[in-house]
This record gives structure tokens, C-alpha cells and sequence, in this order.
């Protein structure tokens, strides 16, 4: 099993609701910029929504207003809830999380194996 593990993707249909989630060691998680991509069939990985360490949210203009990204910090588990699902919005859904390690600013980057999500019309 990977460090990053997603769960709640399934087949829903359009305006239906899901709720992904991500769960990480808390040496991961804590201190963590966590973040949920996609990727629909034949194209590249987009950002959906990135939550920094200290609160700071991100959406992308196609999911404004419909997903909320939160985090659980004593499930050490990101949260991506998403309403009024579109067929747009089919992909596979990726986990990832970003720590820097040390003063000169390095990352270290990790993903999860992904979770489909799939909206029918």
C-alpha cells in the first residue's frame, strides 16, 4: 500500500454528490501541502483544489463552488467533498502532498495510485 491511499470514488450521476478521501502517515500529512489533481481520459493532470499546512484553500474556476477541500488533522485524511458533479468532471483522481525537508527550500513530492470518478448524464 502507498503513502498517500484515496477511496470514495465510484460512478455517480450528474448534480449527484461524492466524497473522495486521502489518508497519510501523520509524518506525511503533518506539515504538508495537500492537494487533489485529475486527469480525464486523453489528457494531461490538472490541479482541482490545494490546501496548504496553514489553511490556505485553492480551487479551480471549473470547481468553484461546487468541491470544498478539507482535512481531518487527527485522521491525518484530506477530504475532497464534491456537489453538483458534471460529466466534465469524470477522472481519475489523484492525492498529493508536498513537504519542503530542508533550509534550502527542497520538496518532497508524493502521489497517490488514484481514485475514478466517473458522472453519467
Amino acid at each position: 500500500q502507498g503513502e498517500l491511499v484515496e477511496s470514495g470514488g465510484g460512478l455517480v450521476q450528474s448534480g449527484g454528490s461524492l466524497r473522495l478521501s486521502c489518508a497519510a502517515s501523520r509524518r506525511i500529512f503533518s506539515g504538508s501541502t495537500m492537494a487533489w489533481y485529475r486527469q480525464a481520459p486523453g489528457k494531461g493532470r490538472d490541479l482541482v483544489a490545494r490546501l496548504t499546512s496553514d489553511g490556505t484553500t485553492h480551487l479551480a474556476d471549473s470547481v468553484k463552488g461546487r468541491f470544498t477541500i478539507s482535512k481531518d488533522n487527527a485522521r491525518n485524511t484530506l477530504y475532497l467533498q464534491m456537489n453538483s458533479l458534471k460529466p466534465e468532471d469524470t477522472a481519475v483522481y489523484y492525492c498529493y502532498a508536498v513537504k519542503v525537508v530542508n533550509v534550502e527550500g527542497t520538496g518532497v513530492e508524493r502521489w497517490g495510485q488514484g481514485t475514478l470518478v466517473t458522472v453519467s448524464s
